[in-house]
């Protein structure tokens, strides 16, 4: 089980653990031992997240989700597999408190007198500026 927060609560049987050959830190036994972990959650399929959290989660994994529904989520930064099962949880949790956050809704406002007044003096400034410009006559 992986504990998110107070309400969550992740399932063994929706976390799958596979583990490959890392690249990188390893020396002699890189070639040898497999110490990557990709942890696989199985978030469509999650009756532990609520539908909205679903798909902020979905809209954050990116091309970590897959066309099952299931976030892939990998770990090869330390040489012992334990290190990289642990780091693999974390961005697992980090991930799923990220899409528990609502979005502040986005109430849309008029622009002011002064930001017109502004923008639009600006306009001008610059139209100007290219009015001075003007190709060299032709001899």
């Amino acid at each position: 089980m992986l504990r998110i927060n107070d309400d969550i609560t992740l399932a063994d049987w929706e976390l799958t653990e596979s583990f490959v050959r890392a690249s990188g830190p390893g020396g002699q036994n890189v070639n040898k031992v497999a110490t990557a972990v990709q942890l696989r959650f199985e978030a469509a399929r999650s009756p532990n997240l609520p539908p909205d959290v679903k798909a902020r989660l979905r809209r954050i994994a990116g091309w970590r989700w897959t066309a099952e529904g299931a976030l892939l989520v990998t770990a090869e930064r330390h040489r012992s597999q334990a290190m990289n099962r642990e780091e693999a949880r974390e961005k697992l949790r980090e991930l799923i408190l990220a899409a528990l956050v609502r979005p502040k809704p986005r109430r849309p406002t008029r622009p002011t007198k002064g930001s017109i007044r502004r923008r639009l003096e600006a306009k001008t400034r610059r139209g100007a500026l290219k009015a001075t410009r003007s190709t060299l006559p032709e001899d």
